[in-house]
């Protein structure tokens, strides 16, 4: 689903004063939780136990 509050401006730069802090993802699978987060540093990542709902 595309995201429409913020259409991509094609053919043109990025304005000066914004720039792209962390990009990243979590998702739940087989009973886990996986955390991957991608900065201008590096990439990091994550597999935990996903809390079971009482």
């Amino acid at each position: 689903m595309a995201d429409t509050a913020m259409p991509a401006r094609h053919g043109a730069p990025p304005p000066a004063d914004r720039r792209l802090i962390a990009v990243g993802t979590i998702r739940h699978r087989g009973g886990r939780t996986i955390t991957v987060r991608a900065t201008p540093a590096g990439v990091t990542g994550t597999i935990a136990p996903t809390a079971v709902a009482q």
